[in-house]
């Protein structure tokens, strides 16, 4: 039972992630901090779906780590986003 959960937790990640990609790739506005950012969004939506209601697997216990460091990711590219917009001389 553990295995068929993270194989649907896997499943559902990839899919979000090749089906983003496409999007944009279609769209024409590839970029790899804006998939970087839809990733995230994706492995939060799919995190939640896939949750179970009683009890707490050790493989999703893990997933705090690499949630932890997809959130540092994330600020970091908001940081240099705001930089980017701010004129040279606030800073």
């Amino acid at each position: 039972m553990p295995t068929y959960r993270r194989h649907r937790f896997l499943h559902g990640q990839v899919a979000w992630m090749a089906g983003s990609l496409l999007c944009l790739a279609a769209l024409d506005a590839l970029s790899l901090e804006l998939f970087f950012v839809i990733s995230l969004i994706g492995f939060l939506v799919v995190l939640e779906l896939t949750a179970p209601l009683n009890v707490t697997p050790q493989w999703r216990r893990r997933l705090r780590w690499i949630l932890a460091l997809a959130m540092v990711g994330f600020v970091a590219i908001v940081v240099r986003r705001i930089l980017a917009i701010l004129p040279p001389g606030v800073i």
